[in-house]
């Protein structure tokens, strides 16, 4: 006879585990990952900021309510992120500047004097900065494991190599099985699958809303002399570059999208070799060598918005996805909205509108 459960959540990153944690006390919780450990993927793969302006201004109240959690509780430290601007770029710089101020970010502009007091080195190109002294590094492993374990002892459990095979719907469940064979069913199917989400849902009789996965390329530097030890994360307007310190080693991405098929990401030696050329555009520090080089998948919806609600055309059917590159700044904040909207309560600080799957119906 299958297990049953209230609520069935497929995908065990940084979405799944953190509603896990936040459904535990509302019914019978079962997290399931197809992997052999939980954020194999995209969670295990995350540059690890949080700053407001990331992910644009859509994104930006979920960040902002996000921050007094991930702070409480010991997640964030300190960072800054300083975006560049060449003379060309200078209009656009100040729009993103203006644009973010207005919703509450504190955005400081910098001349060609204070890059350099910031940036030794810095290529004679870049003529104007935004700093944003809010940005923090967050401890992603940690907050993970902290939503894990919250889970655990809220009694949820959690099944790893449990890879979703098939899911119907039929007398008001869903009766889902494994690719092992196991069953089980659950009043609500919770879609937290990431790069898999569509796929998720065209196995469970859903339609796709064209969640799209795209690589995402990091590469660890070893430097002359190391990085400053008071380096802020370091973005370019143009969204091609962004750069920032990691226990003494340099994190670099070319900021690249490509898209790709849901799997396990790899770097390609071209996007390394384009992340290096662009650093040497904007400052002079000596590469010793490329220590290690991995990719991860970020899965954005059409509109580039997180999908949160339940899917309009078939019931009990709950998407959690479209997370992009901000899932993890964003995610206190979206697993308290995702759980108000599955457990039927008031929205909270975050409005829940854009975010719903109807804006693709």
């Amino acid at each position: 006879m299958s297990e049953q459960f209230d609520f069935a959540i497929v995908g065990a990153g940084i979405a799944g585990a953190s509603l896990a944690a936040g459904l535990a006390a509302h019914g019978r919780i079962v997290l399931l990952e197809a992997e052999h450990s939980p954020g194999y993927h995209s969670t295990g793969r995350s540059a690890a900021f949080w700053t407001e302006s990331y992910g644009g201004p859509q994104v930006q109240p979920l960040t902002t309510a996000s921050g007094p959690f991930l702070q409480a509780h010991g997640f964030l430290t300190p960072r800054g992120a300083l975006t560049l601007a060449r003379a060309e770029e200078l209009a656009a710089l100040t729009e993103f500047a203006a644009e973010f101020r207005a919703l509450g970010v504190q955005v400081d502009d910098l001349d060609r004097t204070d890059l350099e007091a910031r940036l030794p080195g810095l290529s004679g190109q870049w003529l104007a900065g935004a700093y944003e002294p809010d940005c923090c590094d967050i401890d992603v492993a940690g907050l993970h494991q902290y939503w894990l374990a919250a889970a655990r002892k809220g009694g949820a459990e959690q099944w790893m190599r449990a890879r979703l095979a098939g899911a119907t719907r039929a007398d008001g469940q869903w009766q889902l099985v494994l690719d092992d064979g196991r069953t089980l069913t659950t009043q609500v199917l919770i879609n937290a699958a990431g790069a898999w989400a569509d796929p998720v849902a065209e196995m469970s009789g859903v339609s796709r809303l064209g969640i799209q996965p795209y690589r995402r390329t990091v590469a660890q530097l070893e430097l002359a002399s190391g990085p400053p030890n008071d380096l802020p994360l370091v973005l370019g307007i143009d969204g091609l570059f962004y750069f920032k310190p990691e226990a003494g080693r340099l994190w670099l991405s070319p900021h690249d999208e490509t898209p790709t098929p849901p799997c396990d990401a790899a770097p390609e030696e071209l996007d390394v070799a384009l992340a290096i050329d662009r650093f040497a555009q904007v400052v002079d520090w000596p590469i010793v060598r490329i220590e290690h080089r991995w990719a991860g998948l970020r899965s954005f919806a059409p509109d580039r918005l997180p999908v949160y609600g339940f899917d309009p055309e078939v019931a009990g059917f709950f998407w959690f996805a479209g997370q992009g590159g901000f899932g993890i700044q964003t995610a206190p904040a979206a697993a308290d909205l995702a759980c108000r909207l599955l457990l039927g309560e008031a929205p909270g600080v975050v409005d829940p509108h854009p975010y719903d799957p109807k804006r693709f119906y």
